[in-house]
C-alpha cells in the first residue's frame, strides 16, 4: 500500500508549534489546552479573550506566548479611568516645530495584552474595537495603520463585578475564541508548589527563546489557508451555527462571523495535528471556544444554572457527522 503524502508541506508548521509548546512548558504547569488554542488563534489571525479567576496564570500564559514570538509586545492594564488616548496615543504640541506631533500609544505593537479588559469604559472599548476589527487607529481625523501581525490577548475575571463593564456583543464577536481557565488539578498544584519552593527568584521571562518571527507567521498562515476542506463540511459548520439561532435555550444565536471563525480555526487545528485536510473532529474541537461568547442563554436557562458549553455540546451532538 502506497504511503499517503501530504499535499501541503506541514513540516515547518508542526515543528514550530512543538517548539513553542516545549518552550512554554518550561515556565508553565499544565494549561496545555489553553496554549494549543492560543497557537490556533495566532495561525488563524484572531484575537482571544481569556477568562478565569485571579491566580490561574492567564496573564503569564499570554506573556509567554507573546515572548515566544520575535515581535513587539505591550501590556495595558485596563482601569475604569483609562481613556482612549491612553491606548491609541495623542497629539502633543512641539515647541521646536510649532506643530502638533502624534505620540503613539501602546496599541501600536504586534501583540497586545489587555489585562482585565472589562474594567475599561465604553469610549476606550470603542477605540480598541476599531483596532481589533480594522487593524487601524483614528486620532484627530487621521487614520494610522497598525503593524502586521496584530493580535489582542485580553483577560477578564468572571467573578468580580464591581468596577467592571460588560463587553458589547459586537466587540465580543471580534474575538475568535473565548477561553476558560480553570483551577489546576491536585497533581499540577503540587508541582506548582515544588517549583515555587525551588525557584529563589521570580521567573526570568527574558530567557524565553523566540521561536517565530513576523515573516514566519505570514508563511504559516498561508499554509493554513491552503488546507483542504471538503464541500460537505461547509454545510456541517453552517448547520451548527444555524442551530444556535433556533435553539430554545438561547436568546441570541451566532452570526455568520462565527461560521468563518470555526472554519479558520478548524483549518489551523488540522495543521497543528499534521493533516492538510479538515475533519469533523477539528470542527467539533473549536466549536465551544468560538461560540460560547457569541450566544446568550435565555433568562430561564440562566436561572436554572445551565452552562452555555452544555447547550453548545448538546447542539453539536444532535447534528449528524458528515461521512
Amino acid at each position: 500500500m502506497e504511503e499517503f503524502k501530504s499535499r501541503v508541506n506541514l513540516t515547518e508548521l508542526t515543528q514550530k508549534v512543538e517548539d513553542i509548546k516545549q518552550e512554554l512548558s518550561n515556565y508553565l504547569v499544565g494549561q496545555h489546552g489553553l496554549v494549543e488554542y492560543l497557537i490556533i488563534a495566532l495561525l488563524s489571525d484572531g484575537h482571544v479573550l481569556i477568562e478565569g479567576v485571579p491566580g490561574v496564570a492567564k496573564t503569564l500564559t499570554a506573556k509567554l506566548l507573546a515572548k515566544s514570538i520575535h515581535a513587539d509586545f505591550k501590556r495595558i492594564q485596563f482601569t475604569p479611568d483609562l481613556m482612549p488616548s491612553d491606548i491609541t496615543g495623542t497629539s502633543v504640541y512641539s515647541s521646536k516645530t510649532n506643530e502638533f506631533e502624534f505620540k503613539r500609544g501602546p496599541l501600536f505593537t504586534n501583540i497586545v495584552l489587555a489585562d482585565e479588559i472589562n474594567r475599561a469604559p465604553a469610549k476606550t472599548q470603542a477605540a480598541l474595537f476599531e483596532a481589533m476589527e480594522e487593524r487601524q487607529i483614528t486620532v484627530d481625523g487621521k487614520t494610522y495603520l497598525l503593524d502586521f501581525p496584530f493580535m489582542v490577548l485580553a483577560t477578564q475575571n468572571p467573578i468580580e463585578q464591581e468596577g467592571t463593564y460588560r463587553l458589547p456583543e459586537a466587540q465580543l464577536d471580534r474575538f475568535i475564541f473565548k477561553l476558560l481557565v480553570n483551577y489546576p488539578d491536585l497533581e499540577e498544584e503540587t508541582l506548582i508548589l515544588q517549583k515555587a519552593h525551588t525557584q529563589a527568584n521570580q521567573l526570568d521571562l527574558s530567557k524565553i527563546k523566540a521561536i517565530l518571527n513576523k515573516e514566519e507567521i505570514t508563511s504559516l498562515r498561508s499554509t493554513v489557508m491552503n488546507v483542504l476542506v471538503e464541500e460537505h463540511l461547509f454545510k456541517y459548520i453552517a448547520q451548527i451555527v444555524s442551530g444556535t439561532r433556533q435553539n430554545p435555550s438561547l436568546y441570541l444565536g451566532a452570526s455568520p462571523r462565527a461560521s468563518i471563525a470555526i472554519l479558520k480555526a478548524a483549518k489551523a487545528c488540522a495543521c497543528i495535528n499534521g493533516r492538510d485536510f479538515v475533519s469533523p473532529n477539528d470542527i467539533k474541537h473549536v466549536c465551544a471556544p468560538v461560540l460560547r461568547h457569541r450566544v446568550v442563554l435565555t433568562p430561564e436557562k440562566e436561572m436554572e444554572g445551565v452552562s452555555i458549553d452544555t447547550v453548545i455540546q448538546q447542539l453539536v451532538d444532535k447534528i449528524e457527522i458528515p461521512r
